[in-house]
Protein backbone atom coordinates (compact mmCIF):
# COMPACT_ATOMS: atom_id res chain seq x y z
CA UNK A 1 0.00 0.00 0.00
CA UNK A 2 1.13 3.71 -0.60
CA UNK A 3 2.27 5.62 2.04
CA UNK A 4 4.34 8.94 2.29
CA UNK A 5 6.34 9.27 5.60
CA UNK A 6 5.85 12.39 7.91
CA UNK A 7 8.68 14.20 9.81
CA UNK A 8 8.24 11.99 12.52
CA UNK A 9 7.86 8.76 10.50
CA UNK A 10 4.80 8.16 10.81
CA UNK A 11 3.09 6.24 7.81
CA UNK A 12 0.33 8.33 5.84
CA UNK A 13 -1.80 6.37 3.62
CA UNK A 14 -2.96 8.00 0.46
CA UNK A 15 -4.88 7.30 -2.84
CA UNK A 16 -4.62 9.15 -5.78
CA UNK A 17 -6.56 9.16 -9.26
CA UNK A 18 -6.60 11.29 -12.26
CA UNK A 19 -3.50 13.80 -13.50
CA UNK A 20 -3.85 17.47 -14.08
CA UNK A 21 -2.91 20.73 -11.49
CA UNK A 22 -3.54 18.53 -7.75
CA UNK A 23 -5.59 18.48 -5.42
CA UNK A 24 -5.39 17.30 -2.27
CA UNK A 25 -8.09 15.98 -0.03
CA UNK A 26 -8.64 16.32 3.70
CA UNK A 27 -10.96 14.91 5.81
CA UNK A 28 -12.99 15.07 8.94
CA UNK A 29 -12.46 13.99 12.58
CA UNK A 30 -15.17 11.52 12.22
CA UNK A 31 -14.14 10.08 8.61
CA UNK A 32 -11.10 9.11 7.10
CA UNK A 33 -9.88 8.65 3.14
CA UNK A 34 -12.73 7.00 2.13
CA UNK A 35 -15.08 9.70 2.91
CA UNK A 36 -13.77 11.58 -0.48
CA UNK A 37 -14.51 9.04 -2.91
CA UNK A 38 -17.80 11.02 -4.74
CA UNK A 39 -14.99 13.64 -4.74
CA UNK A 40 -12.39 11.87 -6.11
CA UNK A 41 -14.46 10.32 -8.85
CA UNK A 42 -15.79 13.52 -10.11
CA UNK A 43 -12.46 15.92 -10.15
CA UNK A 44 -9.93 13.10 -11.58
CA UNK A 45 -11.01 14.00 -14.36
CA UNK A 46 -9.45 16.77 -14.64
CA UNK A 47 -7.26 17.25 -11.68
CA UNK A 48 -4.44 14.67 -9.80
CA UNK A 49 -6.73 13.62 -7.18
CA UNK A 50 -4.82 12.49 -3.82
CA UNK A 51 -6.57 11.91 -0.57
CA UNK A 52 -5.07 10.16 2.41
CA UNK A 53 -6.02 8.73 6.09
CA UNK A 54 -4.74 11.50 8.93
CA UNK A 55 -2.41 9.97 11.21
CA UNK A 56 -4.20 7.91 14.13
CA UNK A 57 -6.61 6.76 10.96
CA UNK A 58 -5.91 3.18 9.64
CA UNK A 59 -4.11 2.21 7.32
CA UNK A 60 -2.05 5.38 8.28
CA UNK A 61 0.04 4.57 11.56
CA UNK A 62 -1.32 4.85 14.78
CA UNK A 63 1.30 6.57 17.11
CA UNK A 64 0.89 5.74 20.48
CA UNK A 65 1.46 8.90 21.95
CA UNK A 66 -0.98 12.09 22.14
CA UNK A 67 1.67 14.50 22.11
CA UNK A 68 2.27 13.75 18.34
CA UNK A 69 -1.37 14.53 17.17
CA UNK A 70 -1.75 18.06 17.27
CA UNK A 71 -2.70 20.69 14.90
CA UNK A 72 1.07 20.99 13.59
CA UNK A 73 1.43 17.51 13.38
CA UNK A 74 -2.00 17.46 10.86
CA UNK A 75 -1.35 20.21 8.68
CA UNK A 76 2.73 19.43 7.80
CA UNK A 77 1.62 15.77 7.51
CA UNK A 78 -0.45 16.94 4.16
CA UNK A 79 2.62 18.84 3.24
CA UNK A 80 4.67 15.77 3.70
CA UNK A 81 2.51 14.15 1.54
CA UNK A 82 2.46 16.45 -0.79
CA UNK A 83 6.54 16.38 -0.60
CA UNK A 84 6.53 12.29 -1.30
CA UNK A 85 4.28 12.71 -4.87
CA UNK A 86 7.14 15.70 -5.64
CA UNK A 87 4.17 17.87 -5.66
CA UNK A 88 5.08 21.49 -4.85
CA UNK A 89 1.85 23.01 -4.58
CA UNK A 90 -1.96 22.14 -4.89
CA UNK A 91 -5.73 22.74 -4.51
CA UNK A 92 -6.73 22.29 -0.52
CA UNK A 93 -10.12 20.72 0.04
CA UNK A 94 -10.73 20.28 4.01
CA UNK A 95 -14.18 19.10 6.20
CA UNK A 96 -14.07 20.42 9.22
CA UNK A 97 -10.57 19.03 10.76
CA UNK A 98 -9.79 19.18 7.34
CA UNK A 99 -10.43 22.51 6.76
CA UNK A 100 -8.56 23.58 10.34
CA UNK A 101 -5.26 22.16 8.65
CA UNK A 102 -5.75 23.42 5.19
CA UNK A 103 -6.23 26.98 6.66
CA UNK A 104 -2.74 25.95 8.60
CA UNK A 105 -1.16 25.76 5.63
CA UNK A 106 -2.16 28.75 4.30
CA UNK A 107 -1.24 30.47 7.46
CA UNK A 108 2.15 28.94 7.46
CA UNK A 109 3.43 27.25 3.94
CA UNK A 110 1.53 29.53 1.66
CA UNK A 111 3.37 28.80 -1.22
CA UNK A 112 2.21 25.16 -0.98
CA UNK A 113 -1.70 26.29 -1.44
CA UNK A 114 -3.04 26.90 -4.68
CA UNK A 115 -6.83 27.76 -2.71
CA UNK A 116 -8.37 26.31 0.39
CA UNK A 117 -12.23 25.11 -0.13
CA UNK A 118 -13.20 25.41 3.71
CA UNK A 119 -15.99 23.39 4.59
CA UNK A 120 -18.08 22.94 7.87
CA UNK A 121 -15.31 24.96 9.53
CA UNK A 122 -14.35 26.29 12.94
CA UNK A 123 -16.75 24.02 15.39
CA UNK A 124 -15.56 24.56 19.10
CA UNK A 125 -14.40 27.94 18.12
CA UNK A 126 -16.51 30.17 20.76
CA UNK A 127 -14.15 31.47 22.73
CA UNK A 128 -16.90 32.13 25.41
CA UNK A 129 -17.63 27.83 24.98
CA UNK A 130 -13.80 27.27 24.30
CA UNK A 131 -12.82 25.69 28.18
CA UNK A 132 -16.45 23.42 28.21
CA UNK A 133 -15.49 22.34 24.55
CA UNK A 134 -11.94 21.04 25.32
CA UNK A 135 -13.67 19.54 28.72
CA UNK A 136 -15.89 17.46 26.10
CA UNK A 137 -13.00 16.06 23.96
CA UNK A 138 -11.55 15.40 26.80
CA UNK A 139 -14.49 13.32 28.02
CA UNK A 140 -15.01 12.15 24.20
CA UNK A 141 -11.43 10.85 24.50
CA UNK A 142 -12.17 9.26 27.08
CA UNK A 143 -15.44 7.50 26.07
CA UNK A 144 -13.14 6.23 23.01
CA UNK A 145 -10.61 4.43 25.62
CA UNK A 146 -13.42 3.20 27.50
CA UNK A 147 -16.13 1.77 25.51
CA UNK A 148 -14.45 1.30 21.65
CA UNK A 149 -15.51 3.01 18.59
CA UNK A 150 -18.34 0.73 17.29
CA UNK A 151 -20.08 1.99 20.86
CA UNK A 152 -18.77 5.45 19.88
CA UNK A 153 -20.49 5.29 16.58
CA UNK A 154 -23.57 3.66 17.92
CA UNK A 155 -23.77 6.71 20.75
CA UNK A 156 -23.02 9.62 18.15
CA UNK A 157 -25.14 8.51 15.07
CA UNK A 158 -27.98 11.11 15.67
CA UNK A 159 -25.76 14.28 16.86
CA UNK A 160 -27.36 18.06 16.40
CA UNK A 161 -25.01 18.09 13.32
CA UNK A 162 -25.50 15.27 11.61
CA UNK A 163 -29.05 14.96 11.93
CA UNK A 164 -29.68 16.88 8.37
CA UNK A 165 -27.85 13.79 6.69
CA UNK A 166 -29.68 11.31 8.85
CA UNK A 167 -32.76 12.39 7.28
CA UNK A 168 -31.85 13.12 3.63
CA UNK A 169 -29.96 9.77 3.07
CA UNK A 170 -30.60 7.44 5.67
CA UNK A 171 -28.66 4.91 3.68
CA UNK A 172 -25.45 7.38 3.30
CA UNK A 173 -25.80 8.07 6.78
CA UNK A 174 -25.75 4.36 7.94
CA UNK A 175 -22.15 3.93 5.81
CA UNK A 176 -20.59 6.80 7.41
CA UNK A 177 -21.67 5.57 10.96
CA UNK A 178 -20.06 2.10 10.39
CA UNK A 179 -16.86 3.25 8.27
CA UNK A 180 -16.53 5.24 11.78
CA UNK A 181 -17.00 2.19 14.20
CA UNK A 182 -13.76 0.59 12.56
CA UNK A 183 -11.72 3.29 13.31
CA UNK A 184 -8.99 2.77 15.55
CA UNK A 185 -10.00 3.82 19.24
CA UNK A 186 -6.41 5.02 20.56
CA UNK A 187 -5.83 7.46 17.47
CA UNK A 188 -9.52 8.44 17.69
CA UNK A 189 -8.78 9.15 21.53
CA UNK A 190 -5.68 11.10 20.68
CA UNK A 191 -6.99 12.75 17.66
CA UNK A 192 -9.37 14.36 20.17
CA UNK A 193 -7.53 14.89 23.40
CA UNK A 194 -4.56 16.50 21.53
CA UNK A 195 -6.47 18.04 17.91
CA UNK A 196 -9.72 18.57 18.53
CA UNK A 197 -8.98 19.58 22.20
CA UNK A 198 -6.24 21.91 21.94
CA UNK A 199 -6.04 23.27 18.45
CA UNK A 200 -6.07 27.63 18.69
CA UNK A 201 -9.64 28.82 18.58
CA UNK A 202 -9.87 30.36 15.13
CA UNK A 203 -11.20 34.04 16.78
CA UNK A 204 -7.66 34.27 18.26
CA UNK A 205 -5.25 34.99 14.62
CA UNK A 206 -7.42 37.39 13.24
CA UNK A 207 -4.58 39.80 12.20
CA UNK A 208 -2.51 36.65 10.90
CA UNK A 209 -5.58 35.96 8.87
CA UNK A 210 -5.76 39.05 7.18
CA UNK A 211 -2.82 38.85 5.88
CA UNK A 212 -3.65 35.41 3.86
CA UNK A 213 -4.34 36.09 0.20
CA UNK A 214 -4.87 32.44 -0.74
CA UNK A 215 -8.07 32.22 -2.66
CA UNK A 216 -10.88 30.65 -0.28
CA UNK A 217 -14.27 29.22 -0.65
CA UNK A 218 -15.87 28.39 2.83
CA UNK A 219 -19.12 26.55 2.87
CA UNK A 220 -21.64 26.10 5.50
CA UNK A 221 -24.46 23.81 5.77
CA UNK A 222 -27.22 26.41 7.51
CA UNK A 223 -28.14 24.20 10.48
CA UNK A 224 -24.60 23.63 11.42
CA UNK A 225 -24.87 25.72 14.01
CA UNK A 226 -21.35 25.29 15.60
CA UNK A 227 -19.90 26.71 12.30
CA UNK A 228 -21.98 29.51 11.13
CA UNK A 229 -20.28 31.89 13.21
CA UNK A 230 -16.38 30.81 12.46
CA UNK A 231 -17.66 30.46 8.50
CA UNK A 232 -19.23 34.35 8.76
CA UNK A 233 -15.68 35.60 10.63
CA UNK A 234 -13.53 33.85 7.94
CA UNK A 235 -15.84 35.76 5.22
CA UNK A 236 -15.31 39.12 6.41
CA UNK A 237 -11.40 38.63 8.03
CA UNK A 238 -9.85 36.52 5.03
CA UNK A 239 -9.06 38.38 2.20
CA UNK A 240 -9.76 36.78 -1.08
CA UNK A 241 -12.69 34.58 0.56
CA UNK A 242 -16.60 33.90 -1.08
CA UNK A 243 -19.11 32.19 1.42
CA UNK A 244 -22.12 30.25 0.43
CA UNK A 245 -24.56 28.13 2.76
CA UNK A 246 -26.03 25.62 1.81
CA UNK A 247 -29.98 24.95 2.63
CA UNK A 248 -31.02 22.73 4.96
CA UNK A 249 -27.75 20.91 5.33
CA UNK A 250 -25.62 19.87 8.77
CA UNK A 251 -21.91 18.91 8.51
CA UNK A 252 -20.76 16.34 6.62
CA UNK A 253 -21.53 18.36 3.16
CA UNK A 254 -19.25 16.44 0.66
CA UNK A 255 -21.73 12.94 1.54
CA UNK A 256 -24.67 15.15 2.54
CA UNK A 257 -25.14 17.11 -1.01
CA UNK A 258 -22.32 15.98 -3.28
CA UNK A 259 -23.64 17.17 -6.68
CA UNK A 260 -23.84 20.77 -5.02
CA UNK A 261 -20.80 20.30 -3.26
CA UNK A 262 -18.67 19.07 -5.94
CA UNK A 263 -20.66 22.20 -8.09
CA UNK A 264 -19.63 25.10 -5.90
CA UNK A 265 -15.55 23.46 -5.33
CA UNK A 266 -15.68 22.70 -9.41
CA UNK A 267 -16.62 26.21 -10.20
CA UNK A 268 -14.24 28.03 -7.47
CA UNK A 269 -11.46 25.95 -8.70
CA UNK A 270 -11.80 27.10 -12.70
CA UNK A 271 -12.10 30.80 -11.64
CA UNK A 272 -8.91 30.06 -9.28
CA UNK A 273 -6.48 28.47 -12.20
CA UNK A 274 -8.23 31.52 -14.38
CA UNK A 275 -6.90 34.04 -12.46
CA UNK A 276 -10.55 35.49 -11.58
CA UNK A 277 -11.13 35.38 -7.68
CA UNK A 278 -8.57 38.10 -6.51
CA UNK A 279 -8.52 40.08 -3.23
CA UNK A 280 -12.07 41.67 -2.46
CA UNK A 281 -11.42 45.20 -3.98
CA UNK A 282 -11.60 47.91 -0.93
CA UNK A 283 -14.75 49.48 -3.14
CA UNK A 284 -16.80 46.99 -2.76
CA UNK A 285 -16.80 47.22 1.07
CA UNK A 286 -18.86 49.37 2.97
CA UNK A 287 -17.65 52.14 4.89
CA UNK A 288 -18.98 52.62 8.49
CA UNK A 289 -19.09 56.33 9.36
CA UNK A 290 -19.41 57.09 13.08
Amino acid sequence: MPHAVAKDNVRLYFEEAGSGTPIIFLHEFAADHTNWEPQMRYFSRGHRCIAYSARGYTPSDVPASADVYTYDYFYTDALAVLDHLGIEKAHFIGLSMGSYSSLQVALNAPARSLSMTLAAVGSGADLDKLDAFRAQCVANAEQYEAIGSVEVAKATREAPSRIPFLLKDPRGHADFYAALARHDAKGSANTMRSFQGKRPSVYTMTEAIRRVATPALILCGDEDDNCVGPSLFLKKHLPAAGLSFFPKAGHVLNLEEPALFNEMVERFIALVEAGRWPVRDARSMVAVHV
